[in-house]
């Protein structure tokens, strides 16, 4: 017979039990939201670019200076005052174009007094002459004595010589008739007038009255390191017909103002600084290039040909190296590369191929095998997804 209180013993290790058995049920059954969490990983979005193949130019990027390269300062020659200016400031001029007259009436009276002496001199030189001649004749019958004719001859000599110091002078006044009318030294731009008509010159004055400076065509200067001597040299040598060209920028990533060759290497190095000037020329038909102008100057040193192009923001820095997360049938891998030339948009690698596919943005939250999802897909970067190459 089951008394009441072994009853209640029995009922209360069942409810036990049984809660116990629910609980562990209800435990290890999985939840639908887990499952489907474990079963759908998002794709992480990504842009990418695909490998090209091409031949790529190596430049060296430096600061330079745009150097006219004939620029004269007209100064006046004699003293005088200014009476014509004909050419206007801009103006662009020829050789031997008129640009300043002075007034010459003071050396024109000068020369006209020069040439009157030297044709007195002249005169006496003939009359001295003919009586040289007389006299030799007579010495021979001793109509007269050696001694004069000695004298007449010492007087012919100091005669030419007299004649010959009137012709200097004639000459030197001459110069100083052909310094009042003053001439273009080259071809080139008029610059800023410094004097004006009515103005009274004079040699000593450090002011000179403007400047013509040549513009078309036009050089640009560069210090570069002394180190690059031996590459520029060979740059020189053997390319007459096919110069190292180079393009002058607006500063750094600025307007294209002109492109140009490689011209010459300067004679020494700098001591101070360790770098060495070279020389560019360049055709400046519409003055884009001005003297004296800072310009950056792009230096193409050599062509790497069939080389293998991704952009800069592909590459990754590893713990020992440079990587790139390469796309291939929907997920990523990292892979290894080496950088052969960069510049601040593209980056010339080895151990890529060509119409590969590579991540440039979304790499935080990249992992070996995670799936992606391009961004503004293009075929070739759908087809490169789809475990298909494109070349």
């Amino acid at each position: 017979m089951v008394t009441p209180n072994a009853f209640r013993k029995w009922l209360g290790s069942a409810l036990l039990t049984g809660c116990a058995a629910v609980a562990g049920g209800l435990y290890f059954w999985p939840s639908p939201s887990a499952a489907t969490a474990a079963a759908t990983v998002p794709a992480v979005p990504v842009r990418v670019s695909t490998v090209e193949q091409r031949s790529v130019p190596v430049l060296i990027s430096a600061l330079g200076t745009v150097r006219s390269q004939r620029s004269v300062e007209i100064r006046p020659q004699v003293d005088g005052l200014l009476v014509e200016l004909p050419v206007k400031e801009g103006q662009f001029v020829k050789r031997g174009d008129l640009l300043a007259r002075i007034d010459d009436r003071s050396i024109v009276a000068a020369l006209d007094q020069a040439k009157a002496q030297l044709a007195v001199a002249q005169a006496q030189l003939a009359s001295a002459s003919l009586d040289l001649s007389r006299y030799q004749s007579l010495v021979k019958t001793q109509a007269i004595s050696t001694q004069t004719l000695d004298q007449q001859r010492a007087l012919v000599a100091q005669l030419q010589a007299t004649v010959r110091t009137e012709q200097a002078s004639v000459a030197a006044n001459q110069v100083q008739l052909s310094h009042t009318r003053i001439h273009a030294p080259n071809d080139g731009r008029v610059g800023i007038h410094n004097v004006h008509e009515g103005s009274f010159l004079r040699v000593s004055e450090a002011l000179g009255l403007f400047s013509v400076v040549q513009l078309d065509p036009i050089s640009v200067e560069v210090a570069l390191p002394q180190g690059m001597l031996p590459q520029l040299q060979a740059l020189l040598s053997g390319r007459e017909d096919n110069p190292a060209p180079l393009q002058a920028y607006a500063g750094d990533g600025g307007e294209l103002l002109g492109e140009g060759r490689l011209a010459l290497i300067d004679n020494r190095v700098s001591s101070q600084s360790g770098t060495i000037r070279v020389k560019a020329d360049f055709a400046n038909a519409d003055g884009r290039l001005w003297p004296d102008q800072s310009v950056t100057v792009n230096l193409q040193v050599q062509t790497l040909p069939d080389a293998l192009v991704v952009p800069q923001r592909a590459l990754r820095q590893g713990v020992d190296q440079v990587m790139v997360w390469r796309v291939v049938d929907g997920s990523v891998a990292p892979q290894p590369v080496q950088v052969r030339h960069s510049d601040n948009q593209i980056a010339v690698v080895s151990g890529l191929a060509a119409g590969d596919t590579v991540v440039v943005d979304g790499h935080s939250r990249l992992r070996p095998g995670v799936a992606v999802r391009i961004l503004d897909e293009g075929p070739a970067q759908a087809a490169a997804v789809a475990g298909r190459r494109v070349f």
